[in-house]
């Protein structure tokens, strides 16, 4: 049994920073892919960034330049450094995260979700 936990969200006003983290537990064999989702109300769900377990990075257009994604493979954690915020950046961002619970068995687990609300 794995499970990711998002924490870190809150209220912030524009132009300001937030830190995300995601920790995954559980009998872990190995953490491949991590990545943070949002979704807007009235919007789908999007892909905002994602990291391997090597270090390399994605990142959707809208986000480049102001968020960071990065993780601690020794912790099994995920970061999302949220600079420059606005306030179309408001939205509940999920953790997801391929993690082997045996070897070669890999399986996209979700956190449960925490909200960003960027206000003045």
């Amino acid at each position: 049994q794995v499970q990711v936990v998002e924490s870190g969200g809150g209220l912030v006003q524009p132009g300001g920073s937030l830190r995300l983290s995601c920790a995954a537990s559980g009998s872990i064999f190995s953490v491949n892919v991590m990545g943070w989702f949002r979704q807007a109300p009235g919007k789908e769900r999007e892909l905002v960034a994602t990291i391997t377990s090597g270090g390399t990075t994605t990142y959707v257009d809208s986000v480049k330049g102001r968020f960071t994604i990065s993780r601690d493979n020794a912790k099994n954690t995920v970061y999302l450094q949220m600079n420059s915020l606005n306030l179309e950046d408001t939205a509940v961002y999920y953790c997801n995260a391929d993690i082997a619970t045996l070897p070669g068995r890999y399986l996209g687990v979700w956190g449960q979700g925490t909200l960003v609300t960027v206000s003045s």
